[in-house]
């Protein structure tokens, strides 16, 4: 779903000397999996609060929540 190219930033930026193609497509995987579940929390939360638009605050309590 998402370019591929951020995601082997972040692994070279971690300390990855390379990447193989495959290592990037589940690691875009993976990644894309826990964004899923913070926006889909902070969805829940907004609705709760009684919103329609997310805020940096839902985010945050998302974030804490997922993880």
């Amino acid at each position: 779903m998402l370019p591929l190219i951020p995601f082997e930033r972040l692994l070279k930026k971690a300390g990855a000397k390379r990447v193989s193609h495959e290592a990037l497509e589940e690691f875009s995987k993976v990644m894309e999996d826990q964004m899923y579940k913070v926006a889909k929390e902070a969805a829940a939360l907004a609705k709760h609060a009684g919103r329609k638009t997310i805020v940096e605050e839902d985010i945050r309590f998302a974030r804490r929540k997922v993880y």
